[in-house]
């Protein structure tokens, strides 16, 4: 899996598609899997493989949020997400109770949102930025980049969950 700073190294379309091709391949990888094997974490700390999919349906409610934010106003300090946001969430919006098709069917949805409204900004529209609070000053091309990262991570990590693997 490429790092961040490869991904950041790729054309912007190479990230674009990275980030287009995400809902399919989570439709793949859960193809065929039991609500068992979907619900089942590997160990006490990593996620279930439904788990991920969830995580990865509300973030890119909180991306879109930043881009917002960060059209809406000029370098606007961007809300934290601190490492314990996503078990947080995990937890609260009780993510091993989710159907794995509907959150998927949601993210897709999602994203396809996100890629049209990217595929509306102008030049310098994606030079914009804010304030990342533990990355420091971003442009919406360099959240592309974290996006395309993010989801590459979390495919990784899904396949794994389901293999039975932390």
């Amino acid at each position: 899996m490429p790092t961040m700073e490869e991904y950041a190294k790729l054309p912007r379309a190479e990230r674009l598609e990275r980030m287009a091709r995400t809902a399919d391949d989570l439709a793949a990888a859960i193809r065929g899997q039991s609500e068992t094997t979907l619900s089942r974490r590997p160990d006490a700390k990593n996620w279930a493989a439904k788990e991920v999919v969830c995580h990865l349906r509300d973030t890119e409610e909180l991306f879109m949020g930043r881009f917002e934010m960060i059209m809406a106003t000029d370098e606007p300090k961007l809300p934290a997400l601190t490492p314990a946001t996503p078990d947080r969430w995990a937890e609260e919006r009780q993510y091993l109770r989710n159907d794995a098709a509907e959150a998927l069917g949601a993210f897709r949805k999602r994203r396809e949102e996100m890629l049209a409204y990217l595929g509306k900004l102008t030049p310098e529209q994606w030079t914009r930025g804010g304030l990342h609070p533990t990355r420091g000053p971003m442009t919406v091309d360099d959240f592309v980049t974290l996006m395309a990262w993010h989801d590459d991570n979390h495919l990784d990590q899904l396949r794994r969950a389901l293999e039975g693997k932390a």
